[in-house]
């Protein structure tokens, strides 16, 4: 009877682990894909479209203290909660957005993207919070996205900016391309390469099961029912990347702005298809950092870590949390 009973449990512990790695698929706004915060979502009609922006609100909601975490291209909202919880527990009220075109957010089928708009579309979202201030959080392409609301939004009081890109103007480098040409990129990807790609560029051929979760959405677009559109949204928003450059407003910016850099990022959108001639190194993290702050040493503040990457809030969050978290009085 023993036997019986171990044999049975092994059986349901088998089945719950095969349940538990199993391939899910997501349609484009991620509707089975749970966060680990809950969702709310902001309506509203932009470019003759009827859309909605889903985004996390945690905290205490009458604190006087705001926090806006803004994600990077290749994730979403949901990577922000260990950091928003933490937030949260000192006392700020945390709004994390997915922006339009990314995680449980619409996608369009047509959509003029650019830095601009969603920074628009972000500070509507604040408006129906009827928020007064905020600190704005960036990480990788969320970084040139919290510049530019820096540019339109007062309610700015500083900027954190975590391994941002657009610490150089791309163009100057790199040849244009038509949405086409990263749409069919993007059609092309598939999970090993996504995972490569991180995995060279982000932690330097290191890989740990946190850095597959993040993955998950990933994988579900691409055996679900959408990827095309999802592909296409994705395409889009290189647009921005390129045509929005942020140096010239770091260099002049009068807002007080933490950039916070892991130095081994080489991250370099355009390095694929560099101009003719061109024979700079795209994404060298190690002098852009220092060539910014020298341009601006007034309101830059500059903190690098030498042993991190792309993401040092998820290679070493110890590390990363001793100079991040002072920042928030």
């Amino acid at each position: 009877m023993k036997n019986f009973i171990l044999i049975i449990a092994v059986a349901i512990l088998s089945a719950c682990g095969s349940i538990k790695n199993k391939e899910t698929s997501f349609n484009a706004e991620l509707k089975t894909y749970k966060y680990p915060f809950d969702v709310k979502y902001y309506g509203f009609k932009s470019q003759r479209q009827d859309l909605k922006m889903a985004y996390g609100d945690l905290g205490p909601k009458d604190s006087n203290k705001v926090a806006l975490l803004l994600h990077g291209k290749n994730f979403s909202g949901f990577y922000w909660d260990q950091i928003a919880r933490e937030l949260a527990r000192k006392g700020y009220r945390v709004i994390v957005p997915d922006q339009i075109g990314f995680g449980k957010s619409s996608k369009p089928d047509f959509y003029q993207y650019s830095f601009s708009q969603l920074a628009h579309n972000t500070m509507a979202l604040l408006d129906s919070l009827e928020l007064k201030s905020y600190v704005v959080v960036g990480h990788s392409m969320g970084g040139m996205l919290a510049v530019h609301l820096s540019n339109y939004d007062p309610r700015v009081t500083e900027m954190v900016l975590v391994n941002p890109i657009g610490l150089e103007r791309y163009l100057d480098y790199a040849k244009i391309k038509d949405p086409q040409f990263f749409f069919e990129n993007e059609k092309k990807k598939t999970v090993e390469m996504f995972r490569n790609y991180q995995r060279k560029n982000y932690y330097a051929g290191d890989w740990k099961d946190s850095y597959e979760e993040l993955l998950t959405p990933f994988k579900g677009w691409k055996a679900g029912p959408d990827w095309e559109r999802v592909a296409w949204n994705n395409a889009l928003t290189y647009g921005p990347i390129f045509n929005d450059e942020i140096v010239s407003s770091l260099e002049r910016t009068k807002v007080k702005t933490y950039l916070l850099l892991g130095t081994r990022d080489r991250t370099g959108p355009g390095r694929g298809w560099k101009k003719d001639g061109v024979d700079r190194e795209l994404g060298r993290y190690d002098k852009l950092g220092k060539l910014l702050k020298r341009k601006n040493s007034k309101y830059i503040r500059l903190t690098e870590w030498k042993k991190l990457g792309h993401m040092p809030q998820f290679e070493d969050y110890s590390t990363f949390a001793k100079s991040f978290y002072p920042i928030f009085k």
